[in-house]
């Protein structure tokens, strides 16, 4: 396996990143993750756009987008397979062990990890805990995770394989990797990205695909909604058939289906939309 690292290729054995780098010590960085499919990668140029957008949203310098586009076509290059995680990851470098940020410039590493296709349906779970629709950090794309690994786990636990959050004033938000779509009276809606969810790539080509509205949503949309769909890089579309004890039998259903197809045909027809 060979990563990129700060200009060139590297054995993934002997790729170094120093102890103080400002990603590893207070989480200050950036990332996307990217689908590839047969050594190419989807929607690479909107990924590349909310990077910038995020490097900009933590004081970052701009990355270069023609630097990351070689180190990914590099990396697909060296690592052959049919569906891959590509990782693109912009810290603030070398830095002290406190907030403030050194004066190395930043670091960027391109990885690449092999993967399945998911399930088309999946059981998910609601979390005790909030997404600040008004925090520093709303809408980036943060390494700040932590909070999403929290979550995730209370998932797996419940046998599930997302975790949703509400917002601070109880509205429905995102999951820990995904966005969340829901189907009321046969019509699709999402929560804004007001409502603090990352705009996501995905989420963005599937409003765009299939129409779908921008609505403020109350948490308990999830007891009455007719369809729940997740929507993620690696997911594309993915239909929830549960969510906590609520069942949802026939997932999934037909707008799910309608859309799934829609996403699988306009993303097979044009990868970077």
């Amino acid at each position: 396996m060979r990563i990129w690292l700060d200009g060139r290729l590297r054995d993934v054995d002997t790729a170094r990143v120093s102890v103080f780098d400002h990603g590893l010590t207070v989480g200050d960085g950036i990332f996307e993750t990217v689908k590839a499919t047969d050594g190419r990668p989807f929607a690479l140029t909107r990924h590349l756009d909310r990077l910038t957008r995020s490097a900009r949203g933590l004081g970052l310098p701009d990355p270069d987008h023609d630097e990351v586009r070689r180190a990914c076509a590099a990396v697909l290059e060296a690592n052959p397979m049919p569906l891959g995680r590509l990782r693109v990851t912009y810290t603030g470098g070398h830095g002290p062990l406190g907030s403030d940020r050194g004066a190395h410039g930043p670091t960027l590493i391109v990885a690449l990890g092999e993967t399945t296709r998911r399930p088309d349906a999946t059981a998910v779970v609601t979390v005790p805990w909030t997404r600040n629709e008004r925090g520093a950090l709303t809408g980036l794309k943060t390494t700040s995770y932590a909070e999403n690994v929290v979550a995730l786990a209370r998932a797996h636990e419940h046998g599930a394989t997302e975790a949703l959050f509400a917002n601070t004033v109880g509205q429905l938000c995102e999951g820990t990797g995904s966005n969340v779509f829901v189907v009321l009276d046969g019509e699709l809606h999402t929560p804004p990205v007001a409502s603090g969810c990352l705009a996501g790539i995905t989420r963005a080509l599937a409003v765009e695909w299939t129409g779908a509205k921008e609505t403020d949503l109350p948490m308990d949309v999830l007891a009455r909604a007719d369809e729940i769909f997740l929507t993620s890089t690696l997911r594309d579309v993915q239909a929830v058939h549960r969510v906590d004890a609520r069942e949802l039998p026939g997932a999934p259903g037909p707008v799910t289906a309608k859309a799934m197809r829609i996403f699988d045909e306009r993303s097979g027809a044009d990868l970077d939309p």
